[in-house]
This record gives structure tokens, sequence and C-alpha cells, in this order.
């Protein structure tokens, strides 16, 4: 009798310590989320933002709704254009073709390079594929955002 209740108890405290240890875990897994998941897909301006500037110099139309409910960045009179971020830069080739396909316009692609550093991956990666395809590429960078606020300050 003494033994079955020494090994309930031994039993009882191994599950406890590894209930415990279990949810330890599981809190740190949470704290490290939380802390580790704003840095990712946190940008310096929206894609909005760079579309925007981008379409008005350009003289471009934004969001421009083809007949099946996709929607082009820009369109202007020459170009079709996807706007991504750098790492999205695969992504942006095969919107570019569709929208060039559907409109019956040239491929084009502003990729937006916010850490260079990081990017120029996704640049070379992009630049093998578009010079293939005849896309073609412009660059932003937040610098250009901020020179465009700042001239409109003037």
């Amino acid at each position: 009798m003494k033994i079955n209740k020494l090994a309930r108890r031994l039993m009882s405290c191994s599950l406890i310590i590894l209930y415990n240890k279990i949810m330890r875990f599981i809190l740190l897994c949470l704290i490290l989320s939380f802390s580790i998941l704003p840095s990712f897909g946190k940008t310096q301006f929206k894609e909005k933002e760079y579309q925007d500037l981008w379409c008005q110099t350009n003289k471009g139309i934004t969001e421009y709704r083809l007949d099946d409910g996709a929607r082009v960045d820009c369109v202007t009179e020459t170009y079709a254009i996807e706007f991504d971020f750098a790492h999205k830069w695969a992504e942006s080739i095969g919107q570019s073709l569709y929208y060039s396909k559907k409109l019956c316009k040239k491929p084009g692609i502003v990729i937006i390079v916010e850490n260079p550093q990081k990017d120029s991956r996704y640049l070379t990666r992009l630049k093998l594929i578009t010079e293939e395809y005849g896309i073609k590429v412009w660059v932003m960078t937040p610098e250009d955002l901020r020179f465009s606020q700042v001239c409109n300050l003037e």
C-alpha cells in the first residue's frame, strides 16, 4: 500500500513538473513571437505611398481595375506596372506579365528597396528574369518619398 501511495505521489509530482516546464516553454514562445513579429512586415512607408508618388509623377492611373476584378497598381500610356517590396520580387514578375497581357501594354515593375544590403540579393534575382522577359524595372527608395515630402513643403 505504501509503495502505491509513494508511486502516485511521485507520478503526480513528475506530471506537475512536466506541466510547469511545458507552460514555461509555451510562455517563452509567445513572448519571443510577440517580440520578433513586429519586425517582420514593418516598412518605412506603405506600398501605396510609393505607388501614388510614382504614378502621379509618371501621369499614370492608380488601382486600375481589370474586367476580372484584379487591380493594376499603376497604368501609364505604355506600361502596366506592379509595385512590390524587394522580398516579393517573384510575385511582382507574374503580376506585371499578367497585367501587361490583359491591357496590351508593356510589363513594368517598381521594386521598393528599403534595406539595400538585404534587398540586393532580390534585385539580382529580379534582374535575371526581367532582362530575359523584357520587363522594365524602376527602383524606389524611402529617399524618393522623403525628397518629395520636402519639395512639397517648400
